[in-house]
């Protein structure tokens, strides 16, 4: 009997171990990682949780997967008592250093067992595993980046009935752009916990017999659960039943690279959130609006802060990366924030001197807490976020020079205030003054001040010349300044400065007007005043001119002569073209009566009208490339007309005025009837802002037509193959030798559908583009009128792509079938090399031409090798080479050397004739395997083995 009970002591002892061991000790935590330099693959990861310290179990014996095949388990930590985190919590931090392979996508996670019993919002939860998880992307294309940190502990209680708040105070190192999103809680990679329900939902209310519809803290509403996606603040208003709950959220980078944001990591945090049935007020904070200040600016303001409980003592804290900055970091008073009770209402004190250093893109997010001291409940909180944002100051202009002798303009400006942060400076121009006044803090240049940027400049440049300037017209200039990627961030746009305008020494071409549109018989009329600035001694009048056109907005596609000889008139009517499809280009040439010729006019293009259907209504929008400005301070309006189709110009009637210096060229025509067709035409005015020249300019576009809800798209078209010659790799390797350019282009060529209806019913094609076979194709954003297009500015030349023909209704037909071009990838290996420290054949190496100096010397022989040489080794050079990983097997089959490209280790390989512990390899014939991932455009395909044997001689 006495062993009975002494086994039933065992058994009860062992239950009560099981128990403890699975009794809940994370509350929250999140995986946050740091890069050590951005010239390694080495991170600081660490695992940061909050713990019950109730709990006896400790942090210990977890996973942490680093996302590239290897783990590691954790080692028992105890807890740091925090005493500002409140009663029974605790803080734990692990953190361990990682160097990844190379670049990669890697989700990098941390579980855990178990999570608590009885967590209301999930099945299981005692035998579910706590699980965190960070995404980080390692691209060079990208650059150096950290996560995300959060500054704000998860320890926050609520009360049934009142407005439970959270953010988690983030913000990113690199001044990465941050959102936030709600995600499921997850138990393993990919793996929900047990039916996850959102905290609001009605079964937490129905059971402690609340009105769900009138069970937010107004009581006027449904309960609600929401995350701020720009803030991060989480308000849950309001909790229902009394208990455990658990929620997950991400916290996500965006950067933006080139005209496009794109994510690039995130980090999760997992959180328990304790509700009590208690009847605490919650407090209240007053912050100020967001603000924008220019860097320089001192900030001083004050937090306020209040509660409905007059007994209770109340604490307000900041959260925010200002209060670290160096130099000049924020402060608040009192510091460190205590409880204050007394007189309402508290107040924290923010004071920041902001300087150049602190200019970013996105604002600074400051994230206040105001925390309250209750008899009567656990402390209730409040979090609002204020944002400051700070800009460059404006650069300063110094006056600029007109040289008419060259046709340009000499801009100078002041050293920049901000120069030792700022990167570049931005030249802005426009034809005529814009004196348009610039919003308080509004940086760069509104779209609505129609100024174009012609150049990018150092910081440390003061100086640019702006060259081949218009007769006769008026130009102005602004400056930006642009600070460094990936935190950003431009100047207030400096004031405008204006020139006289250019002397009128050739013709002026002033009107580009459509008179007819027709595809065989459309008109157009040009007009242009004579040199009225000319020097009329060396050019006597009268003058005759030459009108030459091309296709285009600019450019010399199809040059030609609208007719042979001169004429002496100012005005020519252009007809017998297709004005319906196509955008003209004119310029004039002048002769004096001596015949001396006068230099050609600046180039004018036609105006050209497209309109996208939408449902129920048309958008239309038009453009020109004209020497004079087309959005004018003093001729804002543009006017447009409509009709049915096949009316004439003339018919077309006045519906609208466009006021193009605040919508932009583009209008839209609402409440249409989607069974009927609209045709279109717009009247653009302009100036070159020169009292000489008739203003406004006034031309028209062509009348263009389109249906409301137009969704027939129109006929599909096919990309033609290159010829044979025009991919071949020999031709290839002879003309580029191993100097492989950076930039690379394809040309792709199509034909128009042989049926004239289809014909007419393309407006345009859209060019679809994936870098590889099996990648997603996404649309280019160029807009393609003519049969051919060049795509530029690529890393290599694999790709594919599809074409979609486009109608006026931005329909787009089926996409043809993918044509891809690829890459001449080549590697090869010697069969023999001399590691005896001549610096000749030393290592082991794939053909290159890396020890050929100028003009041919070989910097092993010292001789200059012959052309036969040189194009020998062109031949053979490797190429399109994206990875290599090498083994060297002696002659009984044993490993003597590994390598694998990647950070220092080129693909060329360079073994120097040692074994993997350093030691130098006797002479003899020795076998290796090359495992060569090339660029390729099928990944199926990039990889290939190449084994050989080496003579090693010394």
């Amino acid at each position: 009997m006495k062993y009975l009970k002494t086994g039933c002591w065992i058994v009860f002892f062992f239950l009560c171990f099981v128990h403890f061991s699975h009794a809940t000790h994370l509350r929250a935590g999140e995986i946050t990682v740091e890069r050590i330099s951005c010239n390694g693959l080495t991170f600081r990861i660490t695992i940061t949780a909050y713990t019950n310290l109730g709990s006896p179990v400790k942090f210990s014996d977890g996973t942490l997967n680093f996302g590239d095949g290897s783990t590691i388990q954790t080692p028992t930590i105890d807890n740091i008592i925090r005493p500002e985190l409140g009663a029974g919590i605790g803080f734990v931090q692990y953190t361990t250093e990682h160097t990844f392979p190379g670049p990669g996508y890697y989700i990098i996670t941390y579980k855990e067992r178990n999570r608590n019993a009885g967590i209301l919002n999930m099945a299981n939860s005692v035998n579910t595993q706590f699980f965190l998880e960070t995404v980080i992307i390692v691209d060079p294309f990208i650059g150096c980046d950290n996560s995300p940190q959060l500054l704000v502990p998860p320890i926050d209680k609520g009360c049934t009935g009142k407005a439970w708040y959270h953010n988690p105070g983030a913000f990113d190192p690199d001044g990465d752009s941050l959102s936030y999103e709600f995600t499921d809680p997850k138990q393993d990679k990919n793996v929900p916990v047990n039916n996850y329900r959102d905290p609001n939902l009605k079964e937490f209310y129905d059971r402690i017999g609340l009105n769900y519809s009138a069970s937010n803290e107004g009581q006027n509403g449904p309960p609600t659960f929401s995350i701020n996606p720009v803030t991060g603040t989480i308000l849950w208003d309001a909790p229902g039943a009394p208990g455990e709950y658990n929620i997950a959220f991400r916290i996500i980078q965006w950067r933006k690279i080139g005209p496009a944001w794109r994510q690039i990591g995130y980090v999760t945090r997992d959180m328990q959130i304790v509700i009590e049935d208690c009847k605490n007020q919650r407090p209240e904070l007053t912050v100020p609006p967001d603000i924008c200040v220019e860097a320089g600016t001192s900030i001083n303001e004050f937090i306020f802060g209040d509660d409905p409980d007059a007994l209770d003592s109340l604490k307000i804290e900041a959260f925010s990366e200002v209060f670290t900055l160096n130099p000049s970091a924020a402060s608040y008073t009192p510091f460190p924030a205590r409880f204050q009770g007394g007189g309402r209402p508290v107040t924290l004190n923010f004071k920041w001197n902001t300087t150049c250093a602190h200019v970013k893109d996105q604002p600074y997010q400051v994230v206040f807490k105001i925390s309250d001291k209750s008899k009567t409940g656990p402390s209730l909180v409040q979090f609002k976020t204020w944002r400051i944002r700070v800009v460059g100051p404006k650069p300063v202009w110094k006056p600029a020079v007109l040289d008419l002798a060259t046709r340009s303009a000499k801009l100078e400006w002041q050293n920049y205030t901000c120069a030792a942060n700022a990167a570049t400076m931005e030249v802005w121009r426009r034809v005529d003054s814009f004196p348009g006044a610039v919003g308080p803090c509004v940086t760069g240049i509104p779209d609505s001040f129609g100024y174009t940027k012609i150049a990018t400049v150092p910081i440390g440049t003061t100086k640019y010349t702006n060259t081949g300037l218009a007769s006769g017209a008026k130009y102005c200039y602004r400056l930006v300044a642009i600070f460094p990627l990936p935190r950003g961030g431009e100047s207030i746009v400096s004031d405008e400065i204006c020139l006289p305008p250019f002397k009128a020494d050739r013709a002026v071409i002033t009107h580009v007007t459509v008179d007819k549109t027709d595809d065989k018989n459309g008109q157009i009329t040009v007009r242009w005043r004579s040199p009225f600035d000319i020097d009329k001694t060396s050019f006597p009048p009268p003058y005759s001119y030459k009108v030459f056109r091309a296709e285009g907005f600019s450019g010399k596609i199809k040059l030609v002569e609208t007719f042979p000889g001169t004429r002496p008139d100012s005005v020519w009517v252009d007809t017998g073209i297709n004005t319906r499809d196509n955008i003209y280009n004119y310029r004039i040439f002048g002769f004096a009566s001596n015949s001396a010729p006068i230099d050609s006019s600046a180039v004018a293009s036609s105006v050209r009208l497209e309109i996208k259907s939408k449902f129920k209504e048309l958008e239309l929008r038009w453009a020109a490339n004209v020497p004079w400005s087309n959005n004018t301070f003093d001729f804002p309006t543009h006017t447009i007309y409509r009709g049915a189709q096949g009316q004439s110009e003339s018919q077309l009637v006045k519906i609208a005025d466009v006021n193009v210096n605040q919508n932009g060229f583009v209008f839209t025509d609402p409440d249409l009837n989607e069974s009927q067709i609209y045709c279109y035409r717009v009247e653009a005015r302009g100036s070159y802002g020169n009292p000489k020249i008739q203003r406004p300019q006034i031309n028209f576009s062509q009348i263009s037509c389109a249906q409301p809800s137009d969704d027939e798209p129109p006929c599909s078209v096919s990309l033609i193959p290159p010829k044979p010659a025009d991919v071949d790799c020999q031709k290839y390797f002879a003309t580029t030798g191993c100097n492989i350019s950076e930039v690379f282009s394809n040309t792709l060529n199509w034909e128009r559908p042989a049926d004239p209806g289809c014909q007419v019913d393309i407006n345009s094609y859209a060019i679809y583009y994936a870098a590889r076979v099996g990648d997603e194709f996404k649309r280019l954003p160029d807009v393609v009128r003519d049969t051919f297009f060049v795509h530029t500015n690529l890393p290599s030349f694999a790709g594919c792509y599809k074409i979609a023909a486009v109608d006026r209704a931005g329909n787009e037909s089926a996409l043809s079938e993918p044509l891809c071009f690829d890459n001449c990838p080549y590697y090869e290996l010697p069969n023999v090399f001399t590691p005896n420290g001549d610096k000749c054949n030393d290592v082991f190496s794939a053909y290159s031409t890396r020890n050929i100096g100028e003009g041919g010397v070989s910097e092993c022989q010292k001789t200059k090798l012959s052309e036969t040489q040189i194009g020998e080794l062109q031949r053979r050079c490797a190429r399109f080479v994206r990875k290599v990983n090498f083994t060297v097997f002696n002659r009984w089959g044993g490993v003597v050397y590994s390598f694998e490209s990647g950070g220092e280790r080129s693909i060329y390989i360079d073994w120097d004739g040692r074994d993997n512990g350093g030691r130098e390899l006797p002479t003899g014939t020795y076998y290796y395997e090359a495992q060569v991932t090339f660029d390729v455009v099928d990944p199926a395909k990039a990889t290939q083995l190449f084994k050989g044997w080496v003579q090693l001689v010394r």
